[in-house]
């Protein structure tokens, strides 16, 4: 279930403060930082978005 565009536009990446990508609508719901350096991608748990560094997934 992807997230509401408003919220969506103020939330940003805890470890840069780059933007979010919304990739809820995935079979894994997630949150990706869009910045250049650091691209983490954080678990959005039954609907609520967990934007803890420590929980965070490094890319690929």
């Amino acid at each position: 279930m992807p997230l509401e565009a408003g919220l969506l536009s103020i939330l940003a990446c805890p470890a840069c403060r780059a933007p979010l990508g919304d990739r809820t609508a995935e079979e894994t719901p997630e949150l990706v930082c869009t910045g250049d350096d650091c691209g983490l991608a954080y678990p959005v748990r039954d609907g609520i978005p967990v934007l803890l560094v420590d929980e965070a997934r490094r890319p690929d």
